[in-house]
């Protein structure tokens, strides 16, 4: 922030011009333009290396979650080689659908990852915070809590965009936390229903 910043004391008319245009142009030219080689390449190196840490996470993170709990307790017997594959396929394709979102968006960086954090908002975030801080939360609350918000979001986003006074991934989090509650509650009604009717 404070480098960004000190770009419009340096040169006030140029970075101002570039804040209108392109914000995220500002540091690299920065760097460009009034550092020497050896710190531009320290700058940019340090870049990439942020860059390429984030992705190989953000990309192993959900394969390796596919694979254990979602194959590995549909398969409990599988062997650790089937395993391994099942995980190297799964980032394939994840890599591949990801490579085509980015190929044909006309987002910045920061809006791409402004909308992943989206689906992990109305899919995720509720499942999480509640399996870990609710006694009753259970399997059947996170399924309808994932349904529940990532098919409302999509429906807002798709049919409706920004036609809406609530944001899409907000009405997905509300979704999701009925879903959750409802999900995880209703088995115990059901069974408190059977004993009465005993």
């Amino acid at each position: 922030m404070f480098i960004a910043y000190s770009a419009t004391l340096i040169d006030a008319e140029y970075f101002n011009g570039l804040v209108n245009t392109n914000s995220q142009h500002v540091l690299p030219m920065l760097v460009l333009n009034y550092m020497p080689l050896f710190a531009q390449v320290i700058f940019f190196g340090a870049v990439l290396s942020a860059i390429m840490s984030c992705s190989s996470a953000t990309l192993l993170a959900p394969s390796i979650t596919f694979a254990e709990n979602i194959v590995k307790g549909y398969f409990p017997k599988i062997s650790d080689k089937h395993l391994l594959k099942i995980m190297r396929i799964t980032l394939v394709c994840f890599s591949s659908f990801v490579l085509l979102y980015a190929l044909s968006s006309n987002l910045s960086i920061f809006g791409m990852v402004e909308s992943a954090y989206k689906i992990t908002l109305a899919g995720a975030f509720v499942p999480l915070v509640f399996g870990a801080f609710w006694k009753k939360a259970n399997s059947q609350g996170a399924l309808l809590a994932i349904i529940g918000g990532i098919g409302s979001w999509l429906f807002v986003e798709i049919f409706l965009g920004d036609h809406t006074l609530i944001p899409a991934q907000l009405i997905g989090l509300g979704n999701s936390i009925i879903g959750m509650i409802v999900g995880s509650l209703l088995p115990n009604i059901i069974k408190e229903a059977e004993k009465i009717n005993n």
